[in-house]
């Protein structure tokens, strides 16, 4: 039986028109040791009419609606492969990924791994902005994949790889969302495997979402990441706590306009700015002047999470599914 190398395991929920473009991207690979796991999480606007339009092992499962975390999960138990690769549907993934991702297993010999995400040049502005938003070190402090950070990496399942025999030791996804990819991250590290950043391992990160969707996610983003820091102690990093310290601050700038004449904006100036300078640098003229709200609803949205989260957890000491029931799949 020859060996197969990858399982790719993509949840789905009502998004055909992205599947097929992230089928178009597998098509186009280079190489392609790999089969694929597509799993339709009880989609009204399924998926299934796709499958015979492309020469790739594709095995389709349908089940009713449980969230991200647990149709990994199932396509996990369906998988054959030495390596399990997660990634969304709203991702494409550039020709020789699976190149890339060859050589550097080699290399590198990781138990899981995860890799950046990018902006394709045919995103929209939006797109394009929020990405900014969310991978610039000025943002997010470098976190998801911006910089060399082996140790403590913590793979985004919309580009996350992990062995076979890691998920037999250490199991899924939890139930929480956002959050379930870091969880299990934090888990496979304590089981004393070891997770890599793998930077040539880039996919295009569509990000189907406009500023009012972005401001809810970063906001559901600050929430969990206290909750995960609760569950694993000791996982904690100050970058963390930026964002809520610059709401903070940005609330006392603004309160202070009476009494300086309105020179307390002057860091805010220096940081709009900074930002659009930076973004101006790999974007259009108005992909930077877009940056500048999706950096202050980045941190602002983030750091509200945040700090709601540890007054209400840490604070008042009050339980985490109890006070954020939302953020937890109820798969009964």
């Amino acid at each position: 039986m020859t060996h197969l190398k990858y399982s790719i395991i993509i949840p789905v929920y009502n998004r055909p028109d992205e599947m097929k473009e992230m089928l178009d991207s597998l098509k186009n690979q280079t190489i392609k040791p790999f089969e694929i796991i597509l799993v339709e999480d009880g989609s009204d606007q399924k998926s299934d009419f796709l499958i015979d339009r492309y020469d790739l092992p594709i095995n389709y499962f349908f089940k009713k609606n449980t969230g991200p975390g647990d149709s990994r999960n199932f396509g996990m138990k369906k998988a054959k492969g030495e390596y399990f690769l997660f990634f969304d549907s709203d991702c494409v993934l550039p020709e020789d990924y699976f190149e890339n991702l060859d050589h550097a297993i080699v290399e590198i010999q990781p138990d899981a791994f995860g890799g950046p995400d990018a902006a394709h040049p045919s995103f929209s502005n939006v797109q394009k902005a929020i990405n900014y938003a969310m991978t610039s070190f000025f943002t997010t402090g470098g976190i998801r994949g911006g910089k060399k950070q082996l140790d403590k990496y913590q793979p985004r399942s919309f580009n996350m790889g992990l062995k076979k025999e890691v998920y037999e030791k250490v199991g899924g996804f939890s139930d929480i969302h956002p959050g379930e990819d870091p969880d299990l991250s934090f888990r496979i590290m304590d089981a004393g495997y070891k997770v890599s950043l793998i930077r040539e391992a880039v996919v295009f990160h569509k990000r189907r979402i406009d500023f009012e969707k972005f401001i809810k996610q970063v906001y559901k983003f600050g929430v969990v990441r206290v909750i995960l820091n609760r569950w694993y102690p000791g996982t904690g990093k100050v970058v963390y706590m930026l964002p809520s310290l610059f709401l903070l601050g940005t609330l006392g700038l603004l309160l202070l306009i009476p009494s300086t004449g309105g020179y307390s904006l002057l860091p805010l100036s220096l940081f709009i700015g900074l930002i659009g300078l930076d973004a101006w640098r790999s974007n259009s003229f108005i992909v930077a002047v877009l940056a500048i709200p999706a950096a202050f609803i980045q941190l602002l949205g983030y750091g509200f999470g945040y700090l709601k989260s540890q007054i209400k957890l840490n604070l008042l000491g009050q339980a985490e599914r109890q006070v954020f029931p939302s953020f937890f799949f109820d798969k009964k």
